[in-house]
């Protein structure tokens, strides 16, 4: 859902995939645990967070 660059609340996550929100919820925190995920605030509502893929790091090599 969210490697469109999309960002997304756990409620719009739980809603698109169909998954038990408890399911969604262990899943946010395994990823943000391996910093996938990049957890930002929601202005809307700020009882609820977006939650989008962390950008891949580069590695500057010298040449």
């Amino acid at each position: 859902m969210l490697e469109n660059g999309s960002q997304l609340t756990q409620k719009d996550l739980i809603r698109e995939t169909s998954l038990p929100s408890r399911t969604v919820r262990y899943a946010l925190n395994r990823l943000k645990e391996e910093q996938i995920l990049i957890e930002r605030h929601y202005f809307i509502d700020a009882r609820q967070s977006l939650y989008g893929l962390n950008p891949p790091q580069m590695e500057v090599v010298a040449v």
